[in-house]
């Protein structure tokens, strides 16, 4: 793997909040297998390349529609997840290079 350049400390904060909500790092982990915890309809586009759609995160979050959303936003705004739009419907899926590169640089600097 490529050596990446260390994410500036402000960057690793983000990502730390983003992640130290437990269903904010549920969320991520249930989008690293999305066919084993969504369910992938007929016709419905690759969880891996378009995402999940956010419906579907949040029927299993089991939590308010807004509550899911504003979640999400956090995990964008960290760079963990990348978002499609899809008609009227958002669609997230990790991402999975800005993950790597995190992780990477984590092993560099701490």
């Amino acid at each position: 793997m490529a050596a990446h350049p260390d994410l500036p400390a402000e960057q690793l904060l983000d990502v730390f909040k983003a992640l130290a909500n437990p269903v904010r790092l549920q969320v991520l982990q249930w989008l690293r297998e999305p066919e084993r915890h969504f369910p992938v309809e007929p016709g419905s586009a690759d969880p891996h390349e378009v995402g999940v759609c956010v419906s579907h995160i949040q029927a299993k979050a089991g939590l308010a529609q807004s509550t899911i959303s504003a979640y999400m936003a956090s995990l964008h705004r960290a760079g963990l997840v990348q978002s499609t739009r899809v008609g009227k419907w958002t669609h997230y899926r990790r991402d999975e290079d800005r993950i790597a590169q995190l992780v990477d640089s984590l092993g560099r600097s701490l």
